[in-house]
């Protein structure tokens, strides 16, 4: 029940809860200001989110060696693209924070959002240009006496990145997605990134271009739909999409993502509401710090196990839209528990009882037409 709370709470994207620091933190119950807050003047908002914590992790503060050959000389524009997508990879401490800076509806203030992860990036697939990158959870919970209990563990996100790409799946609202072809002419230069969740179907997509200092080395969305994550639809349904800028940036000791995101009302046909489109304005950052002397030793096994049958999952999905072109799903997975069988099958795998084989083809072909996915 508990793994299965952790993957409810993934499904979300950025809404996983569990604090893990270089040194034991104490989560403060009567703090009066949230870091990056609304004037003093506002009064104090409790932040909402990660309540557990977990056992000190070591910050890797050396600059890494996915940093250093981003800085290498003489590599093409490509290459080094290429180098800070990979440099995403690796061991990482994550914090997420969530805080609506605007407010465009009479509505009671939002709590600010903060929750807390420990994770491992996978290079999955490195094809040149097209690489992709799969996010797995590692977790371990201190108790209030400060045991320390065995690793939890499941798979989290997914990050696809191609360059020049030819086609691109994007959310359209309501639980909708659509595969629509690119103008070539237009996408010189750029690389799509693609985010699916927990159970391989998409999430949102979009293109953008890198760029490289010697400093950091960042790539900034074009304007990005995207559904409702598990940390606002368990608490808001006054809004139905989230439309923004999503930006990655790579340095020395790990990376960041961040979001500035309009709350979006929506029409049943899938456009901006004309008389109230908006109602506020969030930012938000994940930072990945990278740590060290760190064992993902059960990540790592459950990656290995299930790499081939997630692959059927992913091909799958993209079979579905290569032939349909759009598709329109009976509400938000993670919400409606749609991907239990997935994981089901996933654990039955890795503990020896199932394969990747005909068995797993017969609970990905339920499984999505609960979902609603096929026509």
């Amino acid at each position: 029940m508990i793994k299965y709370l952790l993957i409810a709470c993934a499904a979300g994207c950025l809404a996983i809860g569990a604090a893990a620091n270089e040194r034991p933190q104490q989560a403060s119950s009567d703090a009066s200001r949230y870091t990056f807050s609304w004037p003093l003047v506002s009064g104090a908002l409790k932040p909402r989110g990660g309540t557990t914590k977990g056992p000190p992790v070591i910050l890797d503060l050396e600059p890494s060696g996915a940093w250093r050959a981003i800085q290498a000389p003489g590599l093409t524009a490509l290459e080094r693209d290429r180098r800070a997508i990979l440099a995403m990879a690796g061991t990482f401490r994550v914090t997420f924070d969530f805080l609506e800076i605007a407010q465009f509806a009479d509505k009671q203030q939002q709590a600010p959002y903060q929750s807390w992860a420990t994770e491992k990036v996978y290079v999955d697939a490195d094809e040149g240009s097209f690489i992709s990158l799969v996010h797995i959870l590692e977790m371990r919970f201190t108790d209030e006496d400060g045991n320390i209990s065995e690793p939890m563990v499941t798979k989290h996100w997914r990050q696809d990145w191609r360059y020049e790409p030819a086609h691109l799946v994007t959310y359209q609202g309501n639980h909708t997605w659509t595969r629509h072809k690119l103008d070539a002419a237009n996408q010189k230069h750029t690389w799509s990134q693609t985010v699916y969740q927990v159970d391989e179907s998409p999430r949102y997509a979009s293109t953008g271009r890198w760029i490289h200092t010697a400093s950091f080395s960042t790539w900034l969305s074009d304007e990005t739909w995207r559904p409702l994550p598990r940390r606002e639809w368990s608490v808001r349904d006054d809004y139905e999409a989230l439309v923004g800028t999503n930006r990655h940036t790579v340095h020395a000791t790990g990376w960041l993502q961040e979001e500035n995101n309009l709350k979006a009302v929506l029409t049943e046909e899938r456009a901006l509401d004309t008389t109230h489109p908006y109602v506020a304005r969030e930012y938000g950052v994940a930072r990945y710090e990278r740590i060290r002397d760190e064992d993902f030793a059960a990540a790592d096994d459950y990656y290995s196990d299930t790499k081939a049958f997630w692959d059927q999952v992913r091909d799958r999905w993209n079979e579905i839209f290569v032939s349909q072109g759009n598709v329109s799903l009976n509400g938000p997975v993670d919400k409606l528990g749609l991907f239990k069988p997935l994981f089901e099958q996933a654990d039955a795998i890795q503990q020896g009882r199932s394969s990747a084989g005909k068995k797993s083809e017969a609970v990905i072909e339920a499984a999505l037409e609960d979902m609603g996915a096929l026509k």
